[in-house]
């Protein structure tokens, strides 16, 4: 008996789409920009703060970092159908979230890999000074440490980005329509200032 040599051909939306190398460079600079900035202050802020202090900035770091990452995903899971009837009943937000949509994959690139990923290097940045304060503090052997706060921080962030993104696929259009009303705002805020400029 013969083979089936039928071929499968694959075809994605954006196969035709050209290489946003500007997008690329931009948000590579964001990016070296932002994660010298924070992990600047928040180290600054560690070495301030009690022990306690420092657990609660790492824990704020981590959440914020499974926060962006559960809208990263929610705006790639979104449709813009349900916006349109929206956007013609001049629901706030509405045109704002099809703009979103339209956009998931830069926005989601800044929230899931510009905020979630240096979230995730200052926290572990941020563990390593909790360590420090530990093993000053209670004499402890940094190196059993150093492995127990590096387990506990890896599981409240994976654990933290499941929870996250079983509520980004349940309720994605919510969300999205949430940062559309957000934006909308934003936006005219930036009409006002153009007004006054003129």
């Amino acid at each position: 008996m013969g083979r089936n040599k039928t071929k499968v051909k694959f075809r994605s939306v954006y196969s035709h789409k050209k290489i946003n190398l500007f997008w690329i460079m931009i948000i590579t600079i964001t990016t070296l920009i932002t994660a010298i900035l924070l992990g600047y202050i928040s180290l600054l802020l560690m070495n301030k703060v009690s022990l306690f202090g420092a657990i609660i900035i790492v824990l704020f770091i981590v959440l914020l970092g499974v926060f962006f990452d559960l809208l990263g995903i929610a705006v790639t899971a979104a449709e813009e159908t349900p916006f349109h009837s929206m956007a013609a009943s001049k629901v706030r937000g509405s045109k704002e979230s099809i703009i979103i949509i339209r956009n998931a994959g830069a926005v989601a690139n800044f929230f899931n890999d510009v905020i979630g990923d240096i979230s995730g290097i200052i926290s572990g940045l941020a563990t390593g000074v909790i360590v420090v304060k530990l093993v000053s503090k209670f004499s402890l052997q940094d190196t059993l440490i150093s492995i127990l706060l590096t387990g506990v921080i890896a599981a409240i962030t994976v654990g933290g980005k499941a929870i996250g993104k079983e509520i980004a696929l349940r309720h994605s259009n919510l969300i999205v329509y949430h940062l559309g009303v957000i934006y909308s705002f934003f936006k005219t805020k930036k009409k006002k200032k153009d007004k006054g400029k003129r």
